[in-house]
């Protein structure tokens, strides 16, 4: 018997519960992942399934706040400096993927199907649109996200997401029904940027003392709701001038990037996050009617290829033309192939426009249906297609840890510092992310958890609340700056010493709050100099005075980046540097020379400036 809205609320729930719990774990014990058993689930409970609901429409409007938190809580991993950094993945690589996978997808019904030029373009432009709440759900689950290609997919996506918006703009401007009593286009203009100029102001200055009050009352429920507040009320300010709710969500989370409370936010909004997720892929599992795959099977799978084989197509030839290497542009372009949920928003807005039929929108629905459930699988093949071998899987329960000391990243340096610290009896715990070194390091006695350090929940797991020393060995500094931050905001109460990879990564180490740095490269190399100049004959004596003197000043030229940024130029005169060839003198002198000291001489002639030399 299919479930109505006039059912107990409960029962409803009880019917999504219990499609979840049985199609998830069943999907990723096939090795087909959580995305894919979600779906299925919302095909089987859905009207053309069991048909234990009779309106999935109704579902999807409360699934998509899932998507809403997905984009807040993706923000507040980024920040507006990093956004910069992205911006020409974002306007360039993205805006030409949608116009080009457009323009070509437009062909297929436009020459295959013969239809009018409107619906085909309409159809093109929103089959170009890719789902960013399953690709970052595929590349979350993967650990991808911070990979190269998981960036040039979200800056791609994010430029998606943006384009919604002239999008709509444009299926009013073909339409043939013109309404009465609409706003102007400058005041419709003026709405989205008072709109948007609300989100950042509040973001920039309002959240942070807000979220500070609440933190003060103790009261951890009431961050919660605060949180959703903030979300729900970004989402719901766009959606009234007409633009995307994700984005609002999105703009407030990068606005809350810098604040101390974005791991807590995080935190607080995971659960409702996954369930809302999972609810929105049910639900758009629940839109599949197959009776129109099965009336219209050919069409609807020459659609599905064409589809694949064209985005996939357009995105590598993109990256490769903006000198990306195969593996991530074969990567990204994989991930990428799908239609994505705003092209159920632009369809069903063509057809109230009077500019697509109903029965186009319903076979594209089913294509950007088809290809979603498409999407896993090609992600799958992407390691064997990029010539690299994915890393299996691994999971840990870190029983029994308590160690005193945690060490993040088993790498050559992670192991050296391991074996000062084993002798002396002391108790540490280790993780690192390396299946292949974690099973090497097995072998020869080593206990090394799995972990990805740069999550709260496994830091915790590993016991960082009760270390007395958090030691980052990880090579990437990227990835060593996550963890400092992770750690300065969750336990600060442990002393953290953290490899860095040069001299401004250790001076960026010490601003984020590392208590010790060491330059992987500056120990090593000192003692390097120090047997080239034994060798050279001098003595034990002579060499330590050497050594001391370069210690002392790179400690010098080290303090005075600190006091003064990061300018490699600041106690450029603490180099030693060989000097530049002196022009002679056109005109002889008239002053007799005086011969000088050769050791000063020496000593003086050489302490020159170096254009930036000098860093480790």
């Amino acid at each position: 018997m299919a479930a109505s809205p006039q059912d107990p609320i409960y029962v409803q729930a009880l019917i999504f519960l219990g499609a979840a719990v049985v199609a998830v774990p069943l999907f990723r014990r096939l090795r087909l992942g959580s995305i894919l058993g979600y779906l299925a689930a919302g095909l089987v409970i859905g009207p053309f399934g069991l048909g234990l609901f009779s309106d999935s429409t109704s579902v999807m409007h409360v699934a998509e706040l899932g998507v809403v938190l997905f984009l807040f809580v993706i923000g507040l991993e980024l920040n507006l400096t990093r956004l910069w950094a992205m911006r020409r993945d974002i306007f360039v690589l993205g805006t030409a993927q949608v116009v080009f996978t457009g323009l070509l997808a437009m062909l297929y019904p436009l020459l295959v199907v013969g239809r009018s030029w409107q619906a085909s373009l309409v159809a093109g432009l929103g089959l170009a649109l890719s789902s960013t709440a399953l690709v970052m759900q595929l590349l979350g689950e993967r650990g991808e996200a911070q990979h190269p290609h998981g960036q040039k997919a979200f800056a791609i996506l994010l430029l998606q997401d943006l384009a919604i918006v002239p999008l709509l703009a444009l299926v009013a401007l073909l339409s043939p029904v013109k309404t009465a009593g609409g706003d102007p286009v400058w005041l419709s203009g003026a709405k989205m940027l008072g709109a948007l100029a609300v989100v950042v102001l509040t973001g920039r200055y309002l959240l942070s003392p807000f979220f500070r009050v609440l933190a003060s009352a103790g009261a951890h429920e009431v961050m919660t709701a605060a949180a959703l507040l903030v979300v729900i009320a970004a989402a719901t300010l766009m959606t009234y001038v007409g633009l995307s709710s994700a984005l609002g969500a999105f703009i407030a989370g990068v606005l809350l990037a810098e604040s101390t409370y974005r791991h807590e936010l995080e935190a607080d909004l995971e659960p409702f996050r996954g369930l809302l997720l999972g609810l929105f892929f049910i639900s758009v599992g629940m839109t599949v009617d197959l009776r129109v795959i099965a009336h219209a099977w050919p069409l609807l799978l020459g659609a599905v290829v064409t589809l694949t084989v064209i985005k996939t197509s357009v995105v590598y030839g993109l990256m490769r033309l903006l000198r990306n290497g195969h593996e991530v542009s074969i990567r990204t372009a994989l991930y990428l192939g799908q239609g994505g949920e705003f092209g159920f928003v632009l369809f069903s807005t063509a057809v109230a426009a009077g500019v697509m039929e109903q029965v186009i929108a319903t076979r594209l629905v089913a294509v950007v249906t088809l290809t979603m459930a498409l999407t896993p699988l090609l992600a799958a093949l992407a390691p064997r297609l990029a010539r690299t071998r994915a890393a299996p899987e691994r999971e840990e329960r870190f029983e029994d840890v308590h160690g005193s000391v945690l060490i993040i990243g088993f790498g050559r340096f992670g192991q050296i510092v391991s074996q000062l610290l084993l002798p002396e009896g002391v108790d540490v715990t280790t993780i690192d992310n390396d299946v292949e070194m974690i099973e090497a390091a097995e072998r020869f006695g080593f206990k090394v958890y799995y972990g990805d350090g740069t999550r709260l929940d496994v830091l915790r797991a590993a016991g960082a609340e009760r270390a007395r020393l958090i030691c980052v060995c990880v090579e990437r500094q990227e990835t060593a700056n996550r963890i400092v931050e992770l750690c300065r905001t969750s336990f600060p109460f442990a002393r953290l010493y953290v490899r860095a990879y040069d001299r401004g990564h250790a001076l960026e180490l010490l601003e984020q709050g590392a208590h010790f740095q060491m330059r992987e490269t500056f120990e090593s190399a000192i003692a390097f100099g120090r047997a080239a100049l034994e060798e050279l004959g001098l003595s034990r004596e002579r060499v330590a005075e050497v050594e001391e003197d370069i210690r002392r000043r790179d400690r010098e030229r080290f303090a005075l980046q600190q006091q003064q940024g990061r300018d490699p130029w600041v106690g450029s005169d603490r180099l030693y540097t060989r000097p530049a060839p002196r022009p002679e003198p056109f005109t002889s002198p008239q002053r007799q020379g005086v011969a000088l000291n050769p050791d000063a001489l020496t000593e003086g002639s050489t302490r020159q400036d170096e254009e930036g030399g000098g860093d480790d």
